[in-house]
């Protein structure tokens, strides 16, 4: 499977917009020019056309993103076919389904009576299908009770038994043969050894597929899941999940082939479970774009061309939910839903917003619940097939991500299959890659995480929550969270210097770094000059200079002199040292924009110790 996912195609255009809306690039780069210069983020002597270069943003698998799209990026891209046709990139099927998508919550924590009655809760009140995890809090000889006045021929029961996922398919198969109905097609007994041994949930044998494909074939439902949330939950990018599903789907297409199914019926036992995040456009294209490649794989292993239709299942993301103001969660997960609906997903989960704390409340499931109600009736969003396709910039990183991603799939074919990329480690040592360079972003803010690199809120009360392994996951304020949890007990004298209006800016930006990590300040207020300046100071250890430049330049200099003889060990100014300001000799460190927030932060805390 080394060819490419490119077919040949012809774009054809229809401008809707009259002559005096129709513009050249030459006016859109005059335009943005003309704002960025104002907001000094582009010098005056730069040329227009510079604007494409300072918006370019590039993602974790090195693909730059235009801040427009443009006709001339699309010219040659490959057709994407009708929605419901081959090569399924605008949808696996033709039209939406009356209910948009599948309302898929995640259930886990509770047990026995609790449980059922939250499964009935959750579909009496907008859900069309539940994913059980079976384990500790459910076992296997628990699932009759668990769905007892579930109605199987209407609500598609997702298996999750990573320990025994035998044992749970037989007591599913029991529940299903008690009710005397046929279930639901879309139910799933959830075979998957290999996502079971990245996560270290289980052994891999791949014979698990033999097994629960012929109880799915007789009960009439789905049998296998390639869970690409196993290797994100990781820190992989979207091409490494993409890559990584493609891998583990082609592993188990071929043994289930050579086992004595047709290409056709294997595949027709498969849901692809795939990570949404709260980039928007990213996760747009990232389910049109897997769509694509695995009926590339389909073609490539000869199939019909309509046995190609990927059935998926989006989950949003686990490592992008934060722990602290956890509420800030609702928005992620909006963002992601909507982006996993847009995008063609088949069914949609919503994790509650205070799934990083531990065992979600009631509450938080209703809201997680409602988030794809409230996308699907309200807001419309599922009523059009594909309302991305045809966007000049969607098309372009659908397209961009899907070769991305297919390289990914040869790297981990070179290495032998997924199996062997396992162990020789290599796909592990390419998710790391991403991992630091994903931490360095965030270190240094130019990925910001809102209410915790961004705006946190450090007298904030956490909802408590019973504990569950589920929060065992590393997520992308790890770091700075683990600052907020040990919080610093001595603050940093905030040493404002002049008045209000005038050191406002970099007293703001200065609380909100330190709160970020775990650190509180205490302000001096208005200050005429160094000695109304020290008579505020309280003897902190640490004290950081906030002001305007023209200030640090009147007074700042004696302003550090007189703190520290009064008994400040560690000089921090907030600001770029110069000529301008103050000498980079006279304090010890500085804080501005792009500074690596981690290593300012520890060090910060050393010299509060």
């Amino acid at each position: 499977m080394t060819s490419g996912p490119d077919t040949d195609h012809t774009q054809d255009s229809l401008s809707l917009a009259g002559s005096e809306d129709q513009h050249s690039a030459a006016d859109w780069e005059k335009a943005t020019a003309a704002v960025l210069r104002k907001t000094r983020q582009l010098a005056d002597d730069a040329p227009d056309s510079a604007v494409w270069e300072k918006l370019t943003r590039t993602t974790l698998d090195g693909i730059e993103v235009a801040p427009i799209g443009t006709l001339d990026a699309v010219a040659d891209l490959p057709a994407t076919g009708a929605p419901g046709e081959a090569p399924f990139t605008r949808g696996r099927l033709a039209t939406k389904p009356e209910i948009g998508w599948d309302i898929r919550p995640r259930i886990y924590g509770l047990a026995g009576k609790d449980l059922n009655e939250a499964l009935l809760t959750d579909l009496e009140n907008g859900a069309t299908s539940l994913w059980l995890e079976v384990g500790t809090d459910l076992p296997a000889d628990g699932i009759a009770g668990a769905l007892e006045g579930v109605l199987l021929d209407l609500a598609p029961v997702i298996m999750d038994a990573p320990e025994d996922p035998v044992a749970a398919a037989e007591a599913l198969a029991a529940v299903i043969s008690a009710s005397g109905v046929r279930p639901h097609e879309a139910t799933n007994l959830g075979a998957d050894p290999i996502g079971a041994r990245v996560r270290g949930e289980g052994a891999v044998s791949l014979d698990l597929l033999d097994v629960l494909v012929e109880k799915a074939r007789a009960l009439g439902v789905l049998g296998v899941v390639v869970d690409g949330t196993a290797l994100h939950d990781l820190g992989a990018s979207d091409a490494q999940e993409l890559g990584y599903t493609l891998a583990v789907g082609a592993a188990y297409l071929r043994h289930l082939v050579a086992g004595g199914l047709s290409v056709d019926d294997a595949l027709a036992q498969f849901e692809f479970r795939i990570a949404a995040t709260d980039e928007q456009f990213p996760t747009i294209a990232k389910f049109r774009a897997a769509r694509r490649l695995w009926a590339r794989v389909a073609e490539l292993s000869g199939a019909a061309p309509e046995a190609g239709g990927q059935r998926q299942h989006a989950v949003t993301s686990r490592p992008m939910m934060g722990k602290y103001d956890p509420w800030v969660n609702m928005l992620r997960t909006t963002v992601a839903a909507f982006a996993a609906g847009v995008g063609g997903a088949d069914a949609v989960t919503v994790l509650p917003f205070d799934a990083a704390l531990g065992v979600p409340d009631a509450f938080a499931r209703r809201i997680a619940r409602n988030t794809s109600s409230l996308l699907i009736s309200e807001s419309h969003v599922a009523k059009v097939v594909d309302p991305a396709g045809g966007s000049y910039a969607t098309e372009k990183l659908t397209n961009d991500l899907a070769r991305a991603a297919w390289a990914e799939f040869g790297r981990i074919e070179e290495a032998g299959g997924i199996e062997a990329a396992l162990e020789d480690g290599s796909l592990l040592a390419r998710v790391e890659a991403v991992v630091a360079e994903r931490d360095a972003q965030v270190a240094t803010r130019k990925r910001p995480l809102t209410g915790i690199s961004e705006f946190p809120n450090l007298a904030e009360q956490l909802p408590e929550r019973a504990p569950h392994p589920s929060t065992d996951v590393r997520r992308y304020g790890a770091a700075f969270e683990a600052l907020r949890d040990e919080p610093a007990t001595t603050p940093v004298f905030l040493a404002t210097l002049g008045p209000i209006a005038a050191h406002t800016a970099r007293a703001t930006f200065a609380s909100n770094l330190f709160a970020a990590g775990g650190v509180a300040v205490e302000q001096a207020g208005a200050t005429a000059d160094a000695d109304e300046l020290v008579a505020a100071y309280g003897g902190q250890p640490v004290v950081c200079l906030a002001g305007a430049d023209k200030t640090y330049a009147a007074w700042g200099a004696e302003a550090v002199e007189k703190l520290r003889a009064a008994g400040a060990r560690h000089v921090i100014l907030a600001g770029k040292p110069g000529e301008k300001t103050i000498a980079a000799d006279l304090v010890d460190d500085s804080a501005a924009v792009g500074v690596d927030a981690l290593t300012f932060l520890n060090t910060t805390r050393e010299h509060l110790a």
